[in-house]
């Protein structure tokens, strides 16, 4: 009798290009496949064989794309030693890449009750999600103010800062981008850890702005110790977290690897 064979799960996708923010911070664009559909905050996982194996090592990225865009945009941490990050880092553009088709996650600005303004705030590669909605326009509609704080140890590792402030230029008084840079001290940047400035209220006066759940809503996307202590924080201030189907003030992603 005949074997049955059915389609793999994924798709292999050649790299289009690399975009190389610092020696640990890169963005790389694949052709997008058809039919692939997703909202601004889901993560996609990509795929590399596994060295002396069969295997394939999956990681899961947000995808940093509008959902219009022909290609699917990831931003990327190199991690020293990592078993995918590694091997990516030695790839090309040309190169094929593995695509898991189906998107997860439930990191979307939809989970939060309707709010006045909007705290999007990152560490490192976890700033992606959020130049997806931005680049998709919905939230710049729906709130009066968009603070995006994006915390970094280097400047260089300030991914889409042109971005960013080429957009700020385009909607006055509603984006605010706000780069901290941590690890170079006299950068003339904020340099304070963003749950300190929170503790202290500095951030708040700095944007004019209070953190009071009665109209401000929280996204958070980055390090464990970085999401923690800002869970910690917003609890404490009565913000309500997002379940799923239960709208609340406060929302965190939590596929960090």
């Amino acid at each position: 009798m005949e074997a049955l064979h059915t389609a793999p799960r994924w798709t292999t996708r050649t790299i289009d290009s690399w975009t190389r923010w610092a020696p640990n911070q890169w963005s790389l664009r694949i052709p997008r496949p058809d039919n692939f559909t997703f909202t601004p905050g889901h993560y996609a996982r990509l795929g590399l064989p596994a060295h002396s194996t069969s295997d394939i090592v999956w990681r899961p990225y947000s995808i940093v794309s509008a959902p219009d865009d022909k290609h699917l945009e990831f931003l990327v941490t190199l991690i020293p030693h990592g078993l995918f990050t590694s091997q990516l880092a030695t790839l090309e553009a040309g190169a094929n890449i593995l695509l898991d088709p189906g998107v997860m996650g439930f990191f979307v600005e939809s989970q939060l009750a309707p709010g006045r303004t909007l705290w999007m705030l990152s560490t490192g590669s976890g700033l992606g999600p959020y130049i997806s909605m931005l680049r998709e326009g919905g939230v710049l509609r729906r709130y009066e103010s968009i603070f995006v704080v994006h915390s970094v140890r280097t400047a260089a590792e300030l991914a889409y800062a042109n971005e960013l402030r080429a957009l700020e230029t385009r909607h006055p008084g509603v984006l605010h981008y706000v780069p901290v840079v941590t690890r170079e001290s006299g950068s003339g940047y904020l340099a304070r850890r963003i749950p300190t400035m929170i503790n202290d209220g500095s951030l708040e006066v700095l944007l004019a702005s209070s953190l009071d759940p009665a109209f401000a809503r929280v996204m958070v996307c980055g390090n464990p110790q970085f999401t923690g202590d800002m869970r910690a924080l917003l609890r404490d201030r009565n913000f309500q977290p997002c379940r799923r189907g239960l709208i609340g003030s406060m929302l965190f992603e939590n596929y960090w690897q």
